[in-house]
């Protein structure tokens, strides 16, 4: 019995880290293919119901992007959580409270 607790604080304090790594692993603001994936969801996506106005007029972090697309689910969309995430991403990075706001 007190050879299975000691495998069990073994794998608990040295293994579990090591394999939970890959958990903490998420695709960084600033992965360029992550963007590129967001700006192509957004754009076939999003562009089914909004003009692009509805994203360029806010300012919002990635988190407040990820609030919304959240919304935008319980009205009828229909994303992936990785999608909601890339489609944050683009939208905080491009059109989030530090971004440059473009006048046409």
């Amino acid at each position: 019995m007190c050879s299975l607790l000691r495998i069990k604080r073994v794998y608990i304090f040295f293994l579990f880290p090591f394999f939970s790594l890959n958990t903490f692993a998420q695709v960084s603001v600033e992965d360029p293919i992550g963007i590129e994936i967001g700006k192509d969801l957004v754009l076939r996506k999003c562009a089914q119901c909004h003009t692009d106005s509805i994203w360029r007029d806010q300012r919002q972090s990635d988190r407040a992007w990820e609030a919304t697309l959240y919304r935008m689910m319980g009205r009828g969309a229909v994303w992936t959580k990785e999608e909601i995430q890339s489609m944050a991403m683009f939208l905080g990075k491009d059109f989030g409270a530090q971004a440059v706001k473009v006048k046409n």
